[in-house]
């Protein structure tokens, strides 16, 4: 081998540490819906680019303060078994100060190991100020920047950016109008960004809850408090925008769009529009728009889409089965699912988004499933299972009658009856049947 001189062989050491480097790889921002039919697809796309050995986890910490949080864990996994063919492991950080040394230290080490990371629902301050002096925002720009994916969604995609929008406080808790600060992981890559999910929210019904539930007015207010050089990235409800570091591309997915906005102008990205990630850098390409005046009342569809009327009739009915559910009245509950069968044949019939009604059709195949659930939990045949124990209350009322105490007679026989057994005295001896539940 000839001789280089010291400063050469450096050189190229850098040039081939540099050649050695691995690619950066994907951030996925949803608006929500990261649990549902419209993410399926998403999820097998980004999966796909860590083929042959996809490492997925699932991180919990922007839910942990909530009862239900390793409810919600084990149906990210459930999804991820039934739909996405993939497990899923669950990274368990709850809280800062809620786990031991040990623990916290198996959690950065499952983080660590991951290329593919999910973290979704919850409170984004909570998950901000959990995740503050610890290692978990350092391993999570780590995985992109190492080829990995990142899946932030929901609360999730609040975190990621410069600033994070507290939207419990504003919206719950009646706090004044501010932002606090984010964790700065887009910033690593070079995107001085704030995420809004739930860009186009309807749920207020009649009052405006676009824009995160802060609605038209305040978030006017909210965005003259941010410095001038970070821009607003914007996501509809059940929409993902993918960044591919590699190829520094952004892509679209989903049912709806995504907004850039900065200094007084927007751009708006449709669905299945492929766009520079030069543009959510440096802002180019953004044209002057007009403030949004407060809405009373929902944002009215665009031409062919009747999302609200389609969704509150589903979510109505989905609350009728739960109440005949909870009231044990299967004639109600047969009907019901019959009625939602016949709402998804009409909104087909009407040219209802398919994406709608494949998400609808996807809650009543698990309204059937509760159902077959409550079932399989209740016994196959209550009189056989009842019947040793109400003889023998029988045989006491029998007795009590026969000494003439019939204050005690009559109360056994009430008692009975309040637990939906009926005692029917007949010339042969006393009968008994279930009553059908009050």
């Amino acid at each position: 081998m000839p001789h280089c001189p010291r400063a050469t062989l450096s050189i190229i050491r850098v040039a081939e540490d540099r050649n050695m480097a691995p690619k950066p790889g994907t951030i996925a921002l949803m608006g929500s819906g990261e649990l549902t039919a419209t993410m399926v697809e998403v999820y097998k796309e980004l999966l796909a680019k860590l083929q042959p050995s996809p490492r997925a986890v699932f991180l919990d910490t922007p839910a942990g303060f909530q009862l239900n949080a390793d409810l919600l864990s084990q149906k990210a996994v459930g999804y991820f078994h039934d739909r996405i063919q993939q497990s899923l492991r669950v990274v368990s950080f709850k809280s800062r100060d809620g786990v031991t040394l040990y623990e916290a230290e198996q959690a950065f080490h499952e983080l660590r190991e991951a290329n593919f990371v999910l973290i979704g629902p919850g409170s984004p301050t909570y998950a901000v100020r959990n995740w503050d002096q610890t290692p978990v925002p350092e391993i999570l720009t780590g995985c992109v920047a190492k080829g990995g994916c990142l899946v932030a969604a929901s609360a999730a995609a609040l975190t990621v950016g410069h600033f994070t929008l507290p939207v419990y406080e504003i919206y719950k808790v009646g706090q004044d109008l501010h932002w606090e600060e984010g964790l700065q992981i887009l910033g690593h890559f070079g995107f001085n960004l704030v995420v809004v999910p739930h860009w186009n929210n309807a749920e207020g019904g009649t009052h405006d809850t676009r824009f995160c539930y802060m609605g038209a007015a305040r978030f006017a207010q909210l965005e003259a408090l941010l410095p001038d050089d970070i821009a607003i990235f914007g996501l509809d409800e059940h929409t993902a925008c993918l960044l591919d570091l590699e190829t520094d591309e952004a892509v679209v997915k989903g049912l709806g769009r995504a907004v850039l906005r900065c200094r007084g102008a927007e751009v708006v990205f449709e669905k299945g529009e492929r766009f520079s990630l030069e543009l959510l850098r440096g802002g180019k390409g953004l044209k002057p728009w007009q403030p949004i005046a407060p809405q009373l009342s929902p944002e009215p569809p665009r031409p062919g889409e009747r999302q609200h009327s389609f969704w509150g009739a589903i979510h109505s009915l989905e609350a009728s089965f739960q109440a005949a559910l909870q009231k044990r009245d299967p004639q109600a509950t047969i009907s019901i699912l019959l009625q939602l069968d016949e709402r998804l044949w009409q909104a087909r019939r009407e040219g209802e988004s398919d994406e709608f009604i494949s998400q609808a059709r996807e809650i009543w195949r698990e309204l059937l499933v509760h159902l077959g659930t409550k079932l399989e939990a209740s016994p196959e045949d209550r009189t056989r299972y009842l019947s040793p124990l109400v003889h023998e209350v029988i045989d006491l009322r029998e007795r009590f009658r026969r000494e003439r105490k019939w204050h005690e007679a009559d109360a056994v026989r009430e008692s009975l009856l309040r637990a939906d057994i009926f005692v029917e005295d007949t010339r042969d001896g006393p009968r008994w049947h279930l009553e059908a539940a009050k």
